[in-house]
């Protein structure tokens, strides 16, 4: 039966959203329609349809690639000039410490393990860089941090600008943004399991251990031991290692060299992991002030709903500022209780289509609790 244009929109609707049907792909919906129906642009139409269907939008997970190609952060110029910091929690009591302060040089890769009793507060945070970092390295011109709540105080504004550094937060849910502090943690975890298995509460006298073959090993990155690019020289082990002697222009010298050499090391690893990385990407739609769009619910957890039937998409929110190609800033409710910026890979755009209208009101979203288990409802957070 041929079905003209204006009645095209109804019979979509019929078989996509019927209950024998229930919100089928384009392939499924085309086939049901194509046993009564005809008309010349019926997989046009149905893929039309189906991208503004508001139901599949918010409910089914994409099987595209995430969106946005990786973008490398700029490269350190010299040893302790950009640090990366980062906790790692939820460790067995040794000692009375509970938690680790991880620092890294994002140049040498070198690193600093610092055992606490708990998290710190903004103002301990910055008593603790003081102590390990700025009075051995001096002061850096970059801090990069997550979002804890240690990082986006005042306090720790503050702090920073009275040291002229600046204070590079990763965007909300996207962590790869401090990935070198991330995988510092991973082979953190991995070294204290291999020598605390036996004995985990002894993990506290084994830190400077760990620190130190960490800080002695060959970086894939660089090619040299971050003791090598910071320091200019590998420790020896043992009393035949000893290096010999040289003179101060030739120590200076050989620092510039090594640096130079892992800067361009720096600089053909960061493309290498660009390559690789985009292989499994796709570049992100271009969005704009004003372009409304779904927010994923992946590392947002809906109250009193079971993660598997939870929508997999909440919104749409629109979009106030475009910050960079790679993330955006969102209008929240004052219900959600979360960091506005967001990786482009947790957005989606919005669809329209007259053959599909958007229903007349579009329903709340769900009250969420976050990751760290607060809940995003009312004026203030509480624990569950």
């Amino acid at each position: 039966m041929y079905v003209p244009q204006q009645v095209r929109g109804a019979v979509i609707h019929w078989a996509h959203t019927a209950r024998f049907s229930i919100h089928p792909g384009v392939g499924r919906t085309l086939a049901l329609v194509r046993r009564s129906f005809w008309w010349p642009s019926m997989r046009k139409d149905i893929k039309e349809y189906i991208s503004s269907c508001q139901v599949c939008a918010r409910n089914k997970c994409t099987n595209q690639s995430p969106a946005g190609l990786l973008r490398p952060l700029p490269i350190p110029s010299r040893p302790w000039s950009h640090i990366a910091l980062d906790f790692v929690t939820g460790l067995p009591p040794s000692k009375g410490f509970s938690v680790i302060l991880s620092i890294v040089d994002r140049f040498s890769k070198a690193c600093h393990f610092v055992p606490l009793k708990s998290l710190p507060s903004s103002a301990v945070t910055a008593e603790l860089l003081i102590r390990h970092v700025f009075r051995l390295h001096g002061i850096p011109d970059e801090i990069l941090s997550d979002r804890g709540p240690q990082f986006l105080s005042k306090v720790w504004k503050e702090f920073a600008i009275s040291l002229g550094a600046n204070v590079s937060l990763s965007s909300g849910y996207h962590p790869q943004t401090n990935g070198q502090c991330e995988r510092l943690n991973q082979e953190l975890e991995a070294m204290l399991r291999c020598v605390c298995s036996s004995n985990p509460t002894s993990w506290s006298t084994q830190l400077p251990w760990i620190e130190y073959a960490h800080n002695s090993h060959v970086s894939s990155a660089t090619g040299q031991s971050p003791f090598e690019s910071s320091l200019g020289y590998q420790p020896p082990l043992f009393p035949s290692d000893l290096p010999t002697a040289i003179s101060v222009p030739q120590f200076i010298r050989r620092a510039k060299r090594t640096w130079i050499q892992t800067c361009a090391a720096l600089h053909c690893t960061a493309e290498r992991i660009r390559r690789l990385a985009d292989r499994h990407r796709r570049p992100a739609p271009p969005y704009v002030s004003g372009q409304q769009v779904w927010l994923s619910t992946r590392d947002i957890k809906l109250k009193d709903t079971s993660r598997k039937l939870s929508p997999r998409f909440i919104g749409p929110y629109t979009i106030s500022e475009v910050i960079s190609p790679w993330s955006v800033r969102l209008l929240l409710p004052p219900s959600l209780k979360i960091h506005p910026v967001f990786h482009v890979s947790l957005i989606k755009p919005v669809t329209s289509s007259t053959l599909c209208p958007a229903p007349l009101s579009d329903p709340p979203p769900p009250p969420v609790r976050l990751a760290d288990g607060t809940l995003g409802v009312g004026s203030n957070y509480r624990k569950i």
